[in-house]
């Protein structure tokens, strides 16, 4: 191959793998079961829906909002899930503060940050 050829393929793949992680979009959560364990305390397990494309951009985390905005829990995620999706993750021992009878849970991705689908859910008494 000439010199222009390679270097065409070079920048052809190099803009290929860097704009897909731009092409995941933000991460939704498409699913909540959230259970009482105690008096103000839940555990959720919260599906994600998130064109993960590696370490670069996946769905690394969700969180339990109270109606003001407030974040009463997060659940980490160390690692992509490229061929696991939709996924389910739990968190546990959540604390609601009384009164409280609806929550909202938000995904975050590391390229979008928040802006996904969010489902609010009512708790269980």
């Amino acid at each position: 191959m000439t010199v222009p050829v390679l270097r065409f393929l070079l920048v052809f793949l190099l803009t290929l793998t860097t704009s897909h992680a731009g092409l995941a979009g933000p991460a939704d959560v498409v699913g909540v079961k959230v259970t009482k364990s105690g008096p103000g305390v839940y555990n959720f397990a919260v599906t994600v829906r998130h064109a993960d494309a590696g370490w670069e951009h996946y769905a690394d985390a969700w969180d339990v909002l109270g109606p003001d905005g407030a974040v009463l829990g997060t659940r980490k995620l160390a690692h992509p899930h490229e061929h696991e999706q939709p996924f389910t993750r739990s968190l546990s021992g959540v604390a609601i503060p009384k009164g409280i009878g609806k929550v909202r849970l938000r995904a975050h991705d590391k390229v979008h940050g928040y802006g996904g689908a969010e489902i609010v859910v009512d708790l269980p008494r």
